[in-house]
């Protein structure tokens, strides 16, 4: 994939529009960050990578990294996860609150980092 239009365009709608979502809420959230394809997914950089997300079979994959889980691992408890991925299910609507949380936290990590 060439970017995260072509890498969308490749769901089908109702997917397409969880990603969409997404992307969009990252714009809202971190309209500095830059977007572009890393590891084969939709990716936000800000100082470095800030969030990946991907769409599945049964899923929207978000790569918040290990920090967020863990700080949000109560919230997350009814997804599956693992260390640095939560798995949305793809019938269900996104928990836009909590994916807001997850890169806010991300966001001041990012510009902590940038200070040191």
């Amino acid at each position: 994939m060439k970017d995260i239009d072509t890498y969308i365009q490749t769901f089908p709608k109702e997917v397409q529009e969880k990603l969409n979502c997404i992307r969009n809420l990252l714009h809202q959230i971190v309209p500095e960050a830059s977007e572009t394809i890393s590891y084969g997914m939709p990716t936000f950089k800000l100082n470095g990578n800030l969030v990946h997300f991907a769409a599945y079979k049964n899923h929207i994959g978000f790569y918040p990294t290990p920090s967020a889980i863990l700080k949000f691992e109560k919230e997350l408890a009814i997804y599956n996860h693992s260390k640095g991925a939560v798995q949305f299910p793809i019938d269900k609507p996104l928990p836009i609150d909590l994916i807001e949380k997850m890169v806010r936290f991300r966001v001041k990590e990012q510009l902590q980092k940038k200070k040191k």
